[in-house]
């Protein structure tokens, strides 16, 4: 898993003793580094392995025993690849690593959950201008981390040393994951209704999209990371720690619902990058619109404060952060009160924004064909509840 490697690098002419031993050190490639990254986060990895996984940490492949698809009737596999964005820079200004995998994990497994289905398991890559096996061992104890309680197994991965392309303190991190679901239990749209109830699923913070826009606003107002934070969290808390707040992981509980309700769960939404009402309108069905009450919820400091700052109401920012819903699920709505209570008990707060309607749409201005989605229609209407 997770081994250093780039291109190897063209060796320069020279002669006699004056030529390096080892060309691809001098090219800037520490192996020796990347062995040491992984002996490091060997353990976390490991715990994240359960009887499917064959093999060990640091082979060419991962490998996964498929015999368990035996117990589904028509398996269909599900998957994911993402990334986190420039919330990675926020982690590099501060030198704080240990949970930027985390929202690595939110990004990609909870998008299998969308469909309904179970993750299997999961790989990941790290590119990085140099690696300092400790730094590449917190993000990879984090990815883990996430998997663990996502119940994904972190089966292989890279970490691929880019000396010349990207800084010594820079790195990216993407993934990829697959999960499995039964097909007569696939949500979507083709399973929503008129009259069917949309909840929406607290958010922890930001997660991982619109950070572009966050880094803007934090600069403009002359910032540091390193500030103290007071609007944003307990006392000491800086500016930097408050902003790399992990992304909440819902595959768990969603899929403990989604077999509690035994069917009552038509389709669920995860909002990333395009905000609430471009996310909800790629799962309902053409001819069908939600309106989307604001006065539900009140958005978090953090949205308020970055607003703030950026001299920006908050409507203007829709389409970029999560307001504070992290995920919509799309219910019968003789279920809805059971599922909202079920997911509150799971530790996520859930609270009703809008119903499914199929009649004539109303004058306003909907989001609509998001991600090339031909799907429904979505409005968010009304004014946010009052933070005080």
């Amino acid at each position: 898993m997770a081994s250093a490697s780039t291109e190897p690098p063209t060796p320069s002419s020279s002669s006699g003793d004056s030529a390096p031993r080892d060309p691809y050190s001098a090219a800037g490639v520490d192996t020796e580094a990347g062995d040491l990254a992984v002996e490091l986060m060997k353990s976390a990895v490991k715990r994240t392995h359960g009887p499917e996984v064959r093999g060990g940490v640091g082979g060419f492949a991962g490998l996964f025993d498929a015999s368990a698809l035996r117990a589904y009737e028509r398996p269909i596999l599900a998957t994911s690849t993402d990334g986190v964005g420039t919330k990675v820079a926020i982690a590099q200004a501060i030198d704080k690593h240990d949970t930027i995998g985390i929202d690595l994990v939110g990004m990609v497994v909870d998008d299998i959950v969308v469909v309904g289905a179970k993750p299997l398991f999961m790989t990941d890559y790290i590119a990085c201008g140099k690696v300092v096996p400790q730094r590449i061992a917190d993000i990879v104890a984090g990815i883990a981390r996430g998997a663990h309680e996502t119940g994904t197994a972190l089966v292989g991965g890279e970490t691929a040393e880019h000396p010349g392309l990207l800084g010594p303190q820079d790195y990216d991190v993407a993934g990829a994951a697959t999960g499995v679901v039964e097909e007569s239990g696939i949500l979507g749209a083709e399973r929503v209704r008129p009259g069917d109830v949309v909840l929406a699923l607290a958010s922890s913070g930001l997660h991982a999209n619109g950070y572009s826009l966050v880094r803007h606003i934090v600069t403009g107002a002359g910032i540091s990371y390193g500030d103290r934070a007071a609007d944003l969290g307990a006392d000491g808390t800086t500016w930097g720690e408050a902003l790399l707040e992990p992304t909440r992981l819902y595959t768990a509980p969603l899929l403990r619902l989604v077999s509690t309700l035994g069917g009552g769960v038509h389709a669920l939404s995860h909002v990333t990058g395009g905000g609430i009402a471009a996310n909800l309108a790629r799962v309902l069905p053409q001819g069908t619109w939600v309106d989307v009450d604001r006065s539900t919820w009140s958005p978090s400091p953090v949205f308020r404060v970055l607003a703030d700052l950026g001299g920006l109401d908050l409507s203007a920012t829709e389409g970029t952060w999560n307001l504070g819903i992290g995920f919509l699920a799309v219910v019968a709505a003789e279920q809805a009160e059971a599922a909202a209570s079920a997911l509150s008990a799971d530790g996520i707060a859930t609270w009703q924004v809008g119903s499914v309607q199929s009649q004539a749409r109303p004058a306003g201005d909907y989001t609509q064909g998001a991600k090339g989605v031909d799907g429904g229609a979505v409005r968010l209407v009304g004014a946010f509840a009052d933070g005080s």
